[in-house]
């Protein structure tokens, strides 16, 4: 009997592990699984171009913004990309068309006892479902997002026409170690054999790892800090862009080397129409006017101090923050980087990872940060909507899925 798209996202999400939802129970160790399910599906992988996009901060904005210019230049891009916000299918897209619910179902219902027999995780049988999708609707070119880490994330199974590494911060030391040497390593793991790798920003601590990495691996090196990016401009708003640009620029070009046909003009309007072209939402996007209402999906220390330093750049009277974590967060490292001089709003992401909205105000309060606790992050939003007069400013974020509920 044939199973409609809602039961078998419905079985995606709760038949299985997933780091996103339940942490570090569905992390796994090694890639056996991904290359055994793709060696199953026929190595779909081999039959398109890729691009290969790790790091702390900023892959998922470098990679839309690199699929625009693709799409701008005429390509069938595949674009592959964790978590979403509102809707799975965000993840999976061709030329910023989400991938179909038929496809999903039909992918999930012919492959499901595969997957049962081999205890397949949700971010491994979603990979296979984007590879299977790209080769089968021919794109010229796909751009793959890492969803954690490098080594051993599932998409690790590709061999690119570059990788790229957009920065190194501690977020997931659980998993990929409490050293930036340590992470350094294990976003590494994406390098291969001659394959040029990008690096957007380094730390003295990071670039002597690839560097390293790079040259056991034979690997041409490009460090895109040094980068003029000077006219060049996108719609994703938020200051911390300019660093991603650069990164996609010193990508491009290395690209047009190998024989990729994409112009100027190409790419000064692949950067301005990102949002239009992908859909991407979430980075410094603004949901209210009068009063201003922004959201960001950063969520680490380096991202949030970025995102917060912008913040205290705007014109307002009063700040109102909306603010809710996921509970493996550190929050010694990132409650200090807010202002003091802020309404909060605490409230609980709607996920089983979610830190209760009454930890986070007692935690909170220890770095003078003060509000009220809200049962939803809905009701939070409201709070401060209500709260605030027109020339005041609010500010939702500390994770993904706290932006996921304005959206």
């Amino acid at each position: 009997m044939a199973i409609n798209y809602s039961e078998t996202i419905a079985w995606l999400f709760t038949q299985l592990p997933m780091y996103q939802r339940v942490g570090q129970s569905a992390y796994k160790a090694d890639l056996a699984a991904t290359i055994k399910l793709a060696a199953y599906l026929k190595n779909p992988e081999e039959s398109f171009k890729s691009i290969h996009v790790a790091g702390t901060n900023g892959k998922g904005s470098t990679s839309h913004m690199l699929a625009s210019v693709f799409q701008e230049a005429g390509y069938k891009t595949g674009l592959y990309t964790s978590p979403h916000l509102k809707d799975f299918r965000e993840r999976i897209k061709i030329d910023g068309e989400m991938i179909s619910q038929q496809y999903v179902s039909n992918f999930v219902e012919k492959h499901k006892p595969f997957f049962e027999d081999n205890q397949l995780s949700f971010f491994e049988m979603t990979v296979g479902l984007a590879i299977d999708y790209f080769r089968n609707e021919k794109v010229d070119v796909a751009i793959i997002e890492v969803g954690m880490g490098g080594r051993l994330d599932s998409t690790n199974i590709i061999t690119p026409e570059v990788s790229v590494i957009t920065n190194i911060g501690l977020d997931h030391t659980q998993f990929l170690g409490n050293t930036l040497e340590r992470i350094a390593s294990e976003k590494a793991g994406i390098i291969k054999k001659a394959v040029p790798v990008i690096i957007g920003e380094t730390l003295p601590e990071t670039k002597r790892v690839f560097e390293e990495i790079a040259s056991e691996r034979n690997a041409p090196i490009v460090f895109a800090e040094t980068c003029d990016a000077t006219g060049y401009t996108s719609d994703l708003k938020g200051f911390y862009q300019q660093k991603n640009i650069k990164t996609v620029l010193v990508t491009l070009k290395v690209l047009k080397q190998k024989g990729w046909i994409i112009s100027e003009e190409h790419i000064q309007k692949g950067l301005s129409h990102t949002v239009k072209n992908t859909g991407l939402m979430g980075r410094w996007q603004i949901l209210n006017e009068n009063p201003t209402a922004i959201c960001d999906t950063a969520h680490n220390k380096e991202g949030l101090h970025m995102v917060l330093a912008q913040l205290a750049k705007e014109d307002f009277q009063n700040l109102h923050i909306v603010l809710g974590v996921v509970s493996d967060k550190d929050l010694d490292s990132v409650l200090p980087l807010f202002p003091k001089n802020a309404t909060y709003y605490f409230c609980k992401p709607n996920i089983p990872r979610g830190l209760d909205a009454s930890l986070l105000l007692t935690k909170a309060r220890g770095y003078g940060l003060v509000g009220e606790e809200y049962i939803s992050v809905s009701k939070a939003y409201r709070a401060a909507i209500d709260a605030a007069s027109v020339r005041d400013l609010i500010f939702v974020g500390g994770s993904t899925f706290v932006v996921a509920e304005v959206l």
